[in-house]
């Protein structure tokens, strides 16, 4: 691994723990809890290139919910808890456990996405002619 390789993936764990820009580093990336901004307020970064789609919820139920899933069994086989107490604690602690790092893992995902300038192969002219597109009915609307 060259030195540029392992200079960009710190890099790639703070902006999208943080939620900042991968580019500037201080703009926001996220508008709402889980909903990626249009552009950044700072430098002007547009966001169309971010599909982090369904990965934050595997990584956030591959790293979470089957280690809690785990610990719950073992609470229930060591402990013989009641079903009632069982369930409230495993239902938070699952909630909680799984929705906490949706939104880093979200970021994480888009900051790899702009640094490895990552595009689904193949799709560069699509996705130029699809945005081109969009623009150009963004302009007819705000020129009405």
């Amino acid at each position: 691994m060259d030195s540029v390789e392992r200079e960009k993936w710190p890099w790639i764990f703070e902006s999208g723990w943080k939620g900042l820009c991968p580019r500037c580093g201080k703009g926001h990336m996220f508008s709402s809890w889980l909903k990626v901004t249009d552009r950044c307020e700072v430098c002007g970064l547009d966001y169309r290139f971010a599909s982090p789609d369904d990965g934050p919820a595997f990584f956030s139920l591959c790293f979470v919910a089957f280690p809690l899933l785990f610990v719950i069994v073992w609470m229930q086989v060591s402990l013989e808890l009641p079903v009632p107490l069982l369930l409230a604690i495993a239902i938070p602690l699952m909630g909680i456990g799984c929705l906490l790092p949706l939104r880093p893992i979200k970021g994480w995902l888009v900051a790899s996405q702009y640094v490895n300038r990552s595009v689904e192969a193949g799709t560069e002219k699509l996705w130029a002619e699809m945005h081109a597109r969009e623009d150009a009915a963004k302009g007819d609307t705000l020129d009405s």
